[in-house]
């Protein structure tokens, strides 16, 4: 920060001096102050990238050029090369010298420094101190037992024994899973050439129950201990939106569950006339410890509102079939007989020549054409009213189903159902083959309705089974008790 008067006079000149006696000193001009004075535009290294072909830019790259020039002449040469000197190593009191103030990597033994012998106050251990307790965390690898994982950590093999035979008497040793966490405690022991004594051994078994083994008076007991499970379901309920998966996945509904879902529905209404102002409603099975976990299971309710067009769909497990049943306790509506086989049409419906007998006759069903050892699926559900060999016809099969109606399967190379059996619609029940009067690998499809032969390619028949009676009553009580699940799967209070 200058005085006025001390500004006024530093611009005065160099000879003016201050009124406290100081001078302004000034600095002689040198040679290369007068060079760049009498030449201002002179650049002894021009900027090559910048005004290219110009005067300045041609001085430049003569004097790069010149300074690679001497550079090259001032260089011993590119065939003499230049030696270096290697000293010789160390050996003796200089390599120990050396070793001593060098640092050895611990790979290599980390063995640097002086070593001194040991005095007289360094006193030998008879043998090495052990802890007193063993805590080991373990898990059940996949494919091994719970014995041999006992055993390994350390246990002897009478107490490994003993423990599996307590456990297996509580659960099944076969339903543990891979993967359980096992907290192992082990004693101490007397003698190194013992093994170690089981103290504690804690695992959780079940979903539902925990296990523990304690030594207690020198023997071990089993404790078991229940973890209080709720089974209230899991509700979910919201619009459908612009994706059905999305909406349900937003609200909470685990994948599986969605897919699930997403198939019950499509059995009963087209997915392209599921409107975005329709509401879902979706119910899982739900378990929920004490402990916090949580596991979901599988879709037990799946409810769709269309503005007033209304579907209820509850999974209804029957004579070890699982099926979803309606409201009403119906199950989903069977369609047009399905085709034998995936394959060419060869011959229809009618009269025709015979392709061995080479004259006219009936042909009573389709020919179907397939690869040998296709396999040939029941049309719809029935049962075995014939399996075995028909004369023309080879290795034949011949179903009963509802409402009068039956099929026939001819020619077969195998025959996969026996009499008397029962069949679903899709199973199935022999293989393409080429027996009985036949000149290739085909199927010979034939349907009676009421004993006479119809043709297979105009017949639908639909089938719906229903619910009646006693089962009807328990399916209508389920109904109602998953509908009275509050939204969320909390406690029955709460609001819904």
């Amino acid at each position: 920060m200058f005085l006025r008067n001390d500004h006024d006079l530093q611009q005065s000149g160099a000879g003016a001096a201050l009124s406290f006696g100081r001078r302004v000193e000034t600095r002689k001009p040198t040679l290369i102050d007068r060079i760049h004075a009498r030449f201002p535009d002179f650049e002894l290294v021009p900027d090559l990238g910048s005004r290219i072909g110009s005067r300045e830019w041609f001085r430049g790259a003569a004097t790069c050029f010149g300074l690679c020039a001497v550079t090259l002449l001032l260089s011993p040469g590119f065939e003499n090369p230049i030696y270096g000197y290697t000293p010789p190593a160390l050996s003796g009191s200089e390599w120990q010298a050396a070793r001593a103030q060098a640092i050895a990597p611990l790979g290599q033994g980390g063995g640097s420094g002086y070593h001194m012998a040991a005095t007289n106050l360094v006193a030998p251990l008879g043998a090495t101190p052990e802890r007193p307790i063993l805590n080991l965390d373990l898990r059940l690898p996949s494919g091994n037992s719970l014995a041999s994982v006992l055993r390994r950590s350390g246990v002897g093999a009478d107490e490994a024994s003993k423990a599996v035979t307590l456990i297996g008497n509580a659960v099944s040793l076969g339903d543990l899973k891979t993967g359980t966490e096992l907290d192992l405690t082990l004693g101490r022991r007397l003698d190194k050439s013992q093994p170690r004594p089981l103290e504690n051994l804690a695992f959780r078994a079940r979903f539902d129950l925990n296990l523990k083994i304690e030594r207690h008076d020198g023997q071990l007991a089993l404790v078991e201990m229940p973890i209080a499970i709720d089974n209230t379901p899991l509700r979910i309920r919201g619009t459908v939106g612009s994706s059905l998966y999305r909406s349900a996945r937003a609200a909470g509904a685990p994948a599986k569950a969605v897919e699930a879902y997403i198939r019950a529905v499509a059995g009963r209404v087209p997915m392209s006339q599921v409107g975005s102002n329709g509401q879902f409603e979706i119910i899982v099975s739900q378990k929920r410890a004490a402990t916090g976990e949580v596991q979901i299971g599988d879709l037990l309710y799946a409810g769709l509102d269309r503005g007033g067009n209304k579907l209820q769909l509850v999974k209804w497990d029957q004579g070890g079939k699982t099926q979803w049943l309606d409201g009403m306790g119906r199950g989903e509506r069977q369609g047009m007989m399905s085709m034998p086989v995936a394959g060419r049409l060869t011959s229809s419906f009618g009269v025709r020549v015979h392709p061995v007998l080479g004259f006219k006759r009936m042909h009573k069903g389709l020919d179907i054409a397939a690869a040998y050892g296709s396999p040939i699926r029941a049309a719809m559900d029935g049962t075995v009213t014939m399996a075995g060999w028909a004369g023309g016809y080879g290795n034949f099969v011949k179903l009963s189903h509802a409402s009068g109606y039956a099929t026939g399967y001819g020619h077969m190379s195998r025959i996969a159902v026996r009499s008397g059996t029962h069949v679903s619609r899709g199973q199935v029940i022999g293989y393409v083959g080429s027996t009985g009067l036949s000149t290739g690998p085909h199927v010979h499809y034939e349907v009676w309705r009421n004993g006479a032969s119809v043709n297979p390619a105009g017949i639908s028949v639909t089938t719906q089974s229903a619910l009646q009676g006693s089962e009807l009553r328990e399916f209508r009580a389920r109904l109602a008790g998953l509908l009275a699940t509050p939204l969320g799967g909390g406690t029955k209070d709460e609001d819904d």
